[in-house]
C-alpha cells in the first residue's frame, strides 16, 4: 500500500495484480510505504479504513480517494496456483504442488477450500459490503496502461514498470463444468472484474 499526501491517494495492493512492481517504481515517490509484513502489503479496503485512514486524518490530511486493479478471476487463480508451486511451499499445506490447476480452481469455488485454494477475493478486498465497490478508481489488471495513464496524470510523474514477483509458466487447462462452477459460486470476483475499468 502506497499513499501520496500531496495528491490525496492511496495505491491499494491487490495480490497478484501487478502491485510489487508498482510499488517498486513509486515508493520513493510515496509519502507512506506499508510494505511488509504480506498483510500489511496487502491491507484490503476495509482495513485501510480503519486502520489508516484515521492515522491519515489525525495528521490533519483528508479526502484522500483510493485506486487499485483487479485481475481476471481465472487468470488470477492461475496466478496463485503457479506462485504456489515454489520450491519453499513444498510440503506445506498451501503448496499446490502435484495439484492439478482445474482441482484448485474448484475447491476456490468451494464455500470453504482446502488451504492450498484459499487465496481470498479480489471482491472483498476491493469492496465496502453488500456486494458494492468501494475503491474509488478501479483499473483492470489487464489493461495496466490505463492505471498507469492515470497515475502518471494524478502523481505528475512518469512510470516505468519492472517486471517483479512474476509466478513461473505452466499450462492451465480448465474444463467448462469447473468454469461453469467458479462463475455461478463467485459471481462477485467475475462483477467486480467486469465493473473495473479496461
Amino acid at each position: 500500500m502506497l499513499v501520496f499526501w500531496k495528491e490525496r491517494l492511496i495505491l491499494l495492493a491487490v495480490p497478484k495484480t501487478g502491485t510489487t512492481a508498482l510499488e517498486g517504481a513509486l515508493a520513493p515517490r510515496a509519502q507512506f510505504v506499508l510494505r511488509d509484513p504480506p498483510q500489511i502489503k496487502h491491507a484490503p479496503l476495509y482495513r485501510a479504513r480503519r486502520f489508516v485512514v484515521p492515522l491519515i486524518e489525525a495528521a490533519g490530511g483528508e479526502g484522500f480517494e483510493t485506486v487499485a486493479a483487479v485481475r481476471e478471476p481465472v487468470d488470477w487463480l492461475g496466478s496463485w496456483w503457479r506462485y504456489r508451486q515454489r520450491d519453499d511451499l513444498a510440503g506445506h499445506p498451501n503448496s499446490t504442488r502435484g495439484i492439478p490447476f482445474e482441482e484448485f480452481v474448484d475447491q476456490y469455488a468451494r464455500g470453504k477450500p482446502a488451504p492450498y485454494a484459499s487465496v481470498g477475493s479480489q471482491a472483498r478486498f476491493v469492496g465496502c459490503g453488500e456486494g458494492s465497490i468501494g475503491v474509488d478508481h478501479l483499473f483492470r489488471y489487464e489493461a495496466m496502461e490505463s492505471l498507469i495513464g492515470f497515475l502518471e496524470e494524478r502523481l505528475a510523474t512518469t512510470i516505468e514498470l519492472p517486471r517483479l514477483n512474476v509466478s513461473p509458466e505452466h499450462p492451465m487447462e480448465l474444463p467448462d463444468h469447473v468454469a461453469s462452477k467458479l462463475r455461478r459460486k463467485r459471481e462477485a470476483e467475475f462483477a467486480v472484474w467486469e465493473a473495473a475499468r479496461g
